[in-house]
């Protein structure tokens, strides 16, 4: 009956929800065509440690993370964008996907499209692939790198012949691009992000105080207190954690000023990228950044001044997206819905 009225692929699209993922470090999002973004959870899962079985995944897992029993296991499955974990991270797919559907089988498996950063090599890109068919996609499924997606849900408009300039700064990644006619004309990605951050946090407490805290809590220190700029407005927050020398536990208070200077190295990093991807802009286009600036996406672009120390050194104009965390999900859901459209946006 309906092959009478409508071709394959739209008998396929009917029964079908196809999907767009962020396969972040950090977080996954998922994107439904016809739907919008319906799921948003970390990027963690707890699995039984002798049978591999996957006990949650998403925030139910996160709170686990550092507080497992020798029985469950609970960690990220993906490392610096790329994935560390084959079979984590195709359970933690499934799990997702069937959240998605409401735990019900589709007629149909769905189709993907999955957000990779751009310096992903070919065997990475391969795993992320492989994951998702295993994960249950129907065909292959395309890819495409998250600084464009980051670009097309930020609103710009990719295809046009004029120059856009994006910074996504995520869990793993910070991804640079220059971006015209649908395609990179330059795009740099550094295993430098919110994680290395955190990590640095840690690691200054650790040195400076005697004093060991966990990720989530130096997460904590950054969202509350970070800042990359400072302009006399010092504030401060209690900090517990254990003390290495007496083994018992402590409580000290950091100051903005001294995050400040635990991020330092790791924002360092984030100007030298931006200045190497202006430096290998070809003039035509860079005279358009003087009007059109820098677009930052990604939850590392929430931290407090770093916009304006990225507007100081590189003396364009620069603005964080509206909802810079939803950028590439919203991005590689506007594919989805156009994919002729956007076609030469995807990954060959």
């Amino acid at each position: 009956m309906f092959s009478r009225f409508l071709p394959a692929k739209k008998i396929f699209s009917f029964f079908s929800n196809d999907i767009a993922i962020d396969l972040g470090t950090a977080n996954t999002l998922v994107y439904v065509r016809n739907k919008g973004i319906v799921l948003n959870e970390p990027s963690v899962v707890a699995v039984k440690a002798k049978t591999g079985k996957v006990l949650a995944a998403g925030r139910a897992a996160k709170e686990m993370l550092g507080k497992t029993p020798e029985s469950i296991t609970a960690c990220r499955p993906l490392r610096d964008g790329v994935i560390a974990d084959f079979e984590l991270t195709e359970a933690m797919l499934r799990y997702f996907i069937r959240k998605v559907h409401d735990n019900r089988r589709t007629l149909i498996a769905p189709r993907m499209i999955i957000a990779v950063p751009s310096g992903i090599t070919q065997v990475e890109r391969r795993a992320v692939i492989d994951s998702a068919k295993q994960a249950g996609a129907r065909d292959k499924p395309m890819t495409i790198i998250e600084p464009m997606a980051a670009a097309i849900g930020a609103g710009l408009q990719v295809h046009e012949p004029f120059c856009s300039m994006v910074i996504d700064i995520g869990g793993g990644t910070t991804e640079v691009a220059i971006i015209t006619l649908s395609g990179a004309v330059f795009c740099r990605s550094i295993r430098v992000g919110g994680d290395e951050m955190d990590r640095s946090i840690v690691q200054y407490v650790k040195r400076k105080y005697n004093l060991l805290i966990g990720e989530s809590t130096a997460e904590k220190i950054k969202m509350t207190i970070g800042t990359v700029m400072l302009d006399g407005n010092h504030t401060a927050m209690d900090v517990k954690g254990r003390d290495l020398i007496t083994g018992v536990p402590k409580t000290i208070s950091l100051s903005s000023a001294e995050v400040n200077e635990a991020l330092l190295e790791t924002i360092a990093s984030i100007v030298d990228v931006v200045h190497v991807a202006l430096e290998n802009t070809p003039p035509e286009l860079a005279s358009d950044l003087v009007d059109r600036g820098i677009v930052m996406a990604g939850g590392g672009s929430l931290l407090n001044g770093l916009d304006r120390l990225l507007a100081k050194h590189t003396g364009l104009p620069v603005k964080v997206a509206e909802d810079p965390l939803l950028c590439v999900v919203k991005g590689a859901g506007k594919v989805l819905e156009r994919i002729e459209f956007f076609k030469e946006a995807l990954m060959d």
